[in-house]
């Protein structure tokens, strides 16, 4: 074999551990947070995941999306957040970084049911896999931390808005997207039109102010 030949293939070879690294995950698993404004009730019927691989893990995420309601209407549900919490949610175990992610949720306070897909950047990716020097207050100590925590603020109206961001490190908003409503209603139209209850705190301040639809456009 020519040592040109052995050269090509060595770096035929580089170059694949190259892109095959670049695709690593640098952590066990990233996780998929949701949230909503104060009293702006939602329960989420599914959260699916497409990975970089094509890979598909179907209701990687369901159920209610982390809230605050204080009681007698103290809460402010207006605009979104300038510092997101990681919101409730799963560790998207086995999966790759996220392509696309199908969403399907009903805004309990209006009621509605809506559904999206939202494309995740390459640019994204990038800023999760990214290792950046950053001090824990916790436990007062500098550490190589990541960004593997995607959260999903989601709003009436079919608003939603997207942050990366990391235990010790700030969030990054990397999407906005408008929903559509899913004509068939709440579970795919098996449940007759009825919606989930909403709460008492939520109901109670509903009833007094409303719904601030222009506060997240």
């Amino acid at each position: 074999m020519s040592n040109f030949l052995r050269v090509a293939i060595a770096a035929f070879l580089l170059s694949g551990c190259t892109l095959a690294n670049s695709e690593t995950l640098p952590y066990k698993a990233w996780r998929l947070g949701f949230s909503a404004p104060n009293y702006m009730d939602v329960w989420i019927e599914t959260a699916d995941v497409i990975d970089v691989e094509g890979q598909v893990y179907r209701r990687a995420m369901s159920g209610i999306a982390a809230i605050q309601s204080p009681p007698n209407n103290t809460g402010d549900p207006r605009g979104w957040p300038e510092k997101p919490g990681p919101g409730k949610g799963k560790s998207v175990t086995g999966a790759n970084l996220p392509k696309k992610i199908y969403v399907r949720w009903q805004s309990l306070v209006e009621p509605q049911t809506y559904k999206m897909v939202i494309e995740i950047s390459e640019s994204t990716r990038e800023l999760m896999r990214k290792g950046e020097k950053a001090f824990c207050a916790a436990d007062g100590k500098w550490i190589t931390g990541y960004r593997e925590v995607l959260v999903i603020n989601l709003a009436p109206g079919g608003m939603a808005k997207v942050w990366v961001m990391g235990s010790c490190l700030p969030a990054i908003e990397v999407a906005k997207v408008k929903a559509e409503i899913d004509p068939r209603g709440p579970y795919e139209g098996k449940s007759g039109g009825k919606y989930d209850k909403l709460s008492d705190q939520s109901k109670a301040y509903i009833e007094k102010f409303g719904v601030p639809y222009d506060s997240w456009k």
